[in-house]
């Protein structure tokens, strides 16, 4: 009998990170990575991707990237055969990728709105169908961990980014359909909805006065989120600590929904 602790290790299992080589999704996989895992750095920036590789590697971990255009299901379907050419089997999936776009709702052209549902939502889903067909073949189970946001609840302000905040709201409620689908199956699928994060991507917006302060003041904490502060619950959700939490989305966003 194991303790408490052992619970959350995830030695000997294997899991994907799409958008793995960058922001959180680099936090992602070293967070996997320094807990037991195999990681595979599903990414479309080939540097980026491959840095994550040496600094996983450069911890003792074992890692794979894997060039991947989540918008193409061939692409995918390339990635999870690679994946267990390599390693095996899949444990477990962190549906990581995803990309914004601000732009009033009347001015938003077709291609902008179809790339953000593209990523957000479409790739999202065909990762999870094409790791879960692995899942069941394999019959042992699985973790599926999406990347939601707070957006999927709220509308923020003052950014303009109605395809964001649907796309996000998609995620949560696709997140509940497949956790009941694939429960018979033992294929728990749950998300992390973070508020604003300290990201590359929204560093210069806390400091541009239209943004940054009001934002800070949304946020009851008075400041944005650490990506590393998500790594905790992406653990968890991954492990087997987390053996009868499925369907579920979990805020982390310092307050900010609380009002």
């Amino acid at each position: 009998m194991g303790t408490l602790l052992d619970k959350f290790s995830l030695k000997g299992q294997v899991g994907i990170v799409t958008g793995g080589g960058q922001g959180l999704g680099k936090v992602f996989s070293l967070a996997y990575a320094e807990t037991g895992a195999s990681v595979v750095v599903a990414e479309l920036n080939q540097d980026t991707g491959s840095e994550t590789v040496k600094d996983i590697e450069a911890i003792g971990g074992k890692a794979l990237f894997v060039e991947t255009d989540v918008k193409s299901r061939i692409s995918i379907e390339s990635l999870m055969e690679k994946t267990v050419e390599r390693f095996g089997r899949i444990d477990f999936l962190m549906n990581n990728a995803g990309i914004t776009k601000w732009c009033p709702a009347e001015s938003v052209i077709e291609e902008d709105w179809k790339e953000v549902m593209d990523v957000n939502l479409n790739g999202l889903f065909y990762c999870s169908q094409a790791a879960a067909r692995q899942m069941i073949k394999q019959k042992r189970g699985g973790r599926i961990i999406n990347i939601a946001s707070m957006s999927g609840y709220i509308v923020n302000r003052p950014q303009p980014q109605a395809s964001y905040n649907t796309s996000k709201a998609a995620v949560i409620h696709l997140t509940k359909s497949l956790a009941a689908e694939w429960a018979p199956y033992n294929i728990r699928v749950n998300a992390i909805a973070p508020g604003y994060m300290d990201t590359a991507m929204t560093h210069k917006a806390f400091e541009d006065p239209a943004y940054g302060p009001i934002w800070t003041d949304s946020i009851p904490m008075r400041r944005p989120g650490r990506p590393e502060e998500l790594a905790p619950l992406a653990v968890f959700l991954a492990s087997e600590a987390s053996s009868y939490v499925t369907g579920s989305t979990i805020l982390i966003d310092g307050g900010y929904t609380a009002w």
